[in-house]
């Protein structure tokens, strides 16, 4: 039976389709196709209770599936079928109910209304789409290929899991790329209780692990490329790649991640799992497509390579260009204290991309972030690692600089570093809130520190 059979007007047409958007089978229902009706309730109220149970209650397998491309690919088929399904009912109710052909005027509106319906269920599938073929891009890109992991414990038993974070910077006025922040964050991988090691970028005479090419070449300690480069930790990186006898085998891109790698667990006495590096230039448009990034500036900083600006002190947003100024300016200042400051606009970053600002801005922040970041995190290791991340912000960051006076960076005390590396590890860290209790003995300096504290920003 038809809507004209059943003599509806305008109005009933219209609010029945309405309903049936709302409610898949209420227009089968009042035209007397109650099986069918009733059919399509229950369809519809079970795909709801899928959809809230899945974003209400297990938030953090959602947060894992997303990593993994077959999944994302399997959300697109997903959207695509509900947003056809639904579509589908908008229109087979409207058929049922649209009025008369007496009514011209009516039905125009009706069948505008039923129109409008279906572009209100296709464009927020489509977005959500978009959003997964995106974020799986974004994945094939970054990470690589899956590796050989321990399906029942992907960390393959090993209690901490240590990431180097690399800050890498270029310069029109010297070829490559310089490594100027470094830092290894170590990771209970039970708890989530983590530790930054931050090393500075003029370490001098760095031992390369022992055996390989590295060392032969440099028995003494990294010297540089000859003796107009002064041979600094931060140098490694660039030379392992101009040099390809360094790391026999691999391919450019892949040279200098490996040695830096194995030469900071060799300072540090603890492996290195993987390596993260940002490009300073890309942070930039990272910032840009947050929108900016808020910090607080205690001393004003000469913004410019010519000194053209200053970022004067105080809370403020700071634009890409802006941030990488105060992360990489050391004019009236030095290397630390730039340290500190790139510390606390990591910091500020990853707290200010709260998740709906990364959900307004997720295309351009991915794009920015496929041209910002390189890694060798494996893709299967990315649901565990996500998993991890939740672990990590329920616990207390702490940081050991290894900055003078602790060591002196033209000659430093390797045996003094793996030993305060150890001694660091074997603390128990406090949980977020806890006070750590008083105690008579000398701590491990700087190991108390809030990563975002420093003297510079708030």
């Amino acid at each position: 039976m038809t809507g004209n059979e059943r003599g509806f007007g305008p109005v009933a047409s219209a609010a029945l389709t309405l309903g049936s958007a709302l409610l898949w089978g209420v227009a089968h229902v009042a035209t007397g196709r109650h099986r069918i009706g009733i059919t399509l309730m229950g369809i519809y109220v079970a795909l709801l209770a899928v959809i809230i149970t899945a974003v209400g209650g297990f938030g953090t397998t959602l947060l894992t599936l997303a990593v993994q491309p077959g999944w994302l690919t399997a959300l697109i088929i997903a959207l695509a079928a509900v947003a056809l399904a639904w579509i589908s009912v908008i229109i087979w109710s409207y058929l049922l109910v649209r009025p008369t052909d007496t009514h011209i005027a009516g039905r125009t509106v009706t069948t505008s209304l039923a129109i409008c319906l279906c572009g209100l269920v296709v464009a927020p599938a489509a977005y959500a789409a978009r959003l997964a073929y995106v974020s799986r891009d974004v994945v094939n890109t970054l990470f690589t290929s899956p590796s050989p992991i321990v399906a029942l414990d992907p960390w393959n038993g090993q209690e901490r899991v240590n990431f180097l974070l690399i800050g890498a910077d270029a310069a029109p006025s010297r070829p490559g790329v310089r490594t100027d922040s470094m830092t290894v964050a170590s990771v209970d991988t039970a708890t989530g209780a983590t530790t930054l090691f931050g090393l500075p970028r003029n370490l001098e005479h760095v031992q390369f692990p022992p055996g390989s090419p590295a060392r032969q070449r440099f028995p003494f300690g990294f010297s540089g490329e000859s003796t107009y480069t002064p041979g600094l930790l931060n140098e490694i990186f660039q030379y392992a790649e101009d040099h390809p006898e360094m790391e026999p085998g691999l391919h450019k891109g892949q040279r200098g991640p490996k040695l830096l790698k194995a030469t900071i667990s060799d300072i540090l006495g603890i492996p290195v799992n993987y390596y993260a590096m940002v490009d300073m230039a890309g942070f930039a448009d990272i910032v840009d497509a947050m929108g900016g990034v808020k910090v607080t500036i205690k001393e004003p900083i000469v913004y410019g390579k010519y000194r053209e600006g200053l970022l004067p002190a105080g809370t403020r947003r700071l634009t890409g260009e802006q941030a990488l100024w105060f992360g990489r300016s050391r004019t009236d200042s030095d290397d630390y204290v730039r340290m500190g400051r790139q510390k606390c606009l990591l910091n500020a970053v990853a707290k200010q991309a709260d998740p709906m600002m990364v959900l307004n801005r997720f295309e351009k922040l991915a794009t920015a972030t496929k041209r910002a970041i390189s890694t060798d995190i494996p893709q299967n290791l990315l649901p565990a690692l996500v998993e991890l991340s939740q672990k990590v912000k329920d616990t207390r960051i702490r940081s050991l600089s290894f900055v003078p006076p602790l060591i002196n960076t033209a000659y430093p005390d390797w045996a003094l570093i793996r030993h305060r590396v150890a001694q660091a590890l074997a603390q128990r860290p406090a949980n977020k809130t806890a006070t750590a209790p008083k105690t008579h003995h000398a701590p491990v300096p700087s190991m108390d520190a809030p990563i975002a504290l420093d003297n510079t920003c708030g």
